[in-house]
């Protein structure tokens, strides 16, 4: 793209002689500049854009967009040798003009139908329910999240739940150029307060729920809502799917300015049922997971079924099964799908992944109050005799009120609690466990509870402590990492996988650990 026609979009004059000069990328990083690059300058929390430009230049920059601040000092420079654009406020150009310059949901073009889930708990499988269910649909998806980005049959490694506004558009043309149909996104709040979603339509925007985390950056329960909602605005989505069995959900639905399918999975005198579109109509175990059936309020139903176990997944089944409705899919061709496709037997890499079955053993991302209690009740087994043993944690530096709520959750839910580490980054680890520890012990002496509480460390030290308690009619749940493979600890990453410190412990004691490693159906 022209650099004059980009300086036109931003409002500013594009200097003497560079109106023709061909921009080819835009890039948030001096180090990953690509020759033809636009390399957006921008104010960081203690450097400024603006010094790395010399590194961009030498990589290929051929233009600079900055703010007043940063084009003083890249005038400054005498060394200095590509055109540079001034705008005020560069970090709210940063989308729109990522979406200008690679073309990635071009007006008048088809471009792939984009879903995007929000919510709390429950992102990550529900975008993989979304693909799966597509691809059983025949259709050939795209996905972009947490644990991995997918782009036609390439995969690609994410580091944040999110990517950078650039890539994000980057990945949204390469999948449109590659002839996908569809892509699912997860949509953190991280990612819109951070602007890397800015410039992206989303056809289908999906909410889950809302519960306490990231108060850190948030500050409240509000403030934290209110972002999310920003996704449900005419900007961002064409159509909204929202759960709403929590307060967030029917606030959500009731304020959203685009239209909004509303979706029931409670039961009982507190149930949002009357006030939805769809609900659900029953359920019943199915192996590990449930069956169970959607109706509409005309009467209409949708049957479907989940491999995963957890009432919370049937929730994220009904969820992708409707937003992919929403998105102009016939009732009769998703029934079809959900039929013979079984879509929701996809294995969520360290989302309920079963590692064995005697014990049973599963590893799950579970890392914030609510999520953790979910996760627990949905182990439980109806087994005489079974116990429940929880490995888990705290992250460091994040929202540290939640600590001891989640030790006292453990504490209720489970049979053995053992406190170890989660990632302790620059955070004392003892401290973020003595917090833990503390939850859970007053709650066991408040409330009377017959349970065990360890403090064990490290976290693969705790896991075997986890084996070595438990018989063949337990279940160990190892909660708050998920598919995570490395533990930032003061800086330093080492390697270590909930799965496969579970799996070499369970081995050591004799238990047999399945080698397909996929969620039985």
């Amino acid at each position: 793209m022209p650099l004059d026609v980009i300086a036109s979009a931003l409002g500013v004059q594009v200097p003497a002689g560079a109106a023709g000069i061909s921009v080819t990328g835009v890039s948030l990083n001096s180090r990953a500049v690509e020759p033809g690059d636009l390399y957006l300058a921008l104010p960081g929390a203690s450097r400024h854009g603006a010094e790395f430009a010399g590194q961009a230049v030498a990589a290929g920059a051929v233009a600079i967009l900055s703010d007043d601040d940063g084009a003083r000092r890249l005038a400054a420079d005498a060394t200095n040798s590509v055109p540079v654009l001034a705008v005020r406020e560069p970090r709210a150009a940063v989308g729109p003009l990522s979406a200008l310059v690679y073309r990635s949901q071009p007006a008048g073009e088809a471009s792939p139908a984009l879903f995007g889930v929000t919510g709390t708990n429950g992102k990550t499988t529900t975008t993989y329910f979304i693909n799966s269910l597509l691809r059983a649909l025949g259709k050939t998806p795209g996905l972009i999240g947490t644990i991995e980005i997918l782009a036609g049959a390439e995969a690609i490694p994410s580091l944040l739940t999110t990517p950078e506004s650039p890539d994000v558009h980057a990945l949204l043309a390469l999948m449109r150029e590659r002839g996908l149909d569809a892509a699912s996104m997860e949509v953190s709040s991280h990612a819109i307060s951070y602007r890397r979603v800015d410039g992206v339509m989303f056809d289908v925007a999906g909410f889950t729920n809302l519960t306490q985390d990231h108060l850190d950056l948030h500050g409240s329960m509000e403030e934290y809502f209110r972002t999310k909602a920003e996704l449900f605005t005419p900007g961002r989505c064409r159509r909204a799917v929202v759960i709403v069995d929590d307060e967030w959900g029917r606030t959500l639905a009731a304020e959203a300015s685009v239209p909004v399918t509303r979706l029931s999975l409670a039961s009982g005198p507190d149930a949002s049922g009357s006030a939805a579109d769809w609900v659900l109509a029953s359920s019943s175990p199915r192996g590990l997971g449930s069956a169970f059936v959607l109706r509409h309020r005309d009467g209409v139903e949708l049957r479907a079924r989940t491999a995963l176990p957890g009432d919370f997944n049937i929730a994220n089944a009904a969820l992708a099964t409707i937003m992919v409705l929403e998105s102009g899919v016939g009732l009769d061709p998703l029934q079809a799908a959900l039929d013979s496709g079984d879509p929701f037997a996809v294995a969520v890499p360290g989302r309920m992944q079963l590692v064995s079955d005697e014990p049973a053993a599963v590893v799950d991302f579970a890392h914030n109050p609510d999520a953790l209690a979910r996760a627990l009740e949905a182990v439980r087994s109806r087994e005489e005799g079974s116990r429940v043993i929880v490995v888990f944690g705290a992250t460091g530096q994040r929202d540290q009120g939640k600590r001891p709520t989640m030790g006292a959750i453990a504490a209720r839910l489970s049979d053995v609690v053992i406190i170890s580490d989660d990632d302790p980054h620059d955070e004392d680890a003892a401290a973020i466990r003595a917090e833990v520890l503390a939850g859970a012990v007053a709650a066991k002496e408040e409330e009377q509870l017959d349970c065990e509480i360890i403090e064990s460390f490290p976290r693969d030290v705790a896991i075997r402590k986890a084996v070595e308690l438990a018989t063949e009619k337990d279940t160990i749940l190892v909660a708050g990492r998920g598919h995570e493979v490395w533990q930032e600890v003061k800086g330093v990453n080492l390697a270590l996988d909930d799965r496969e410190e579970l799996k070499a412990a369970l081995t050591a004691r004799g238990f047999r650990v399945p080698a397909d490693e996929r969620i039985e159906s």
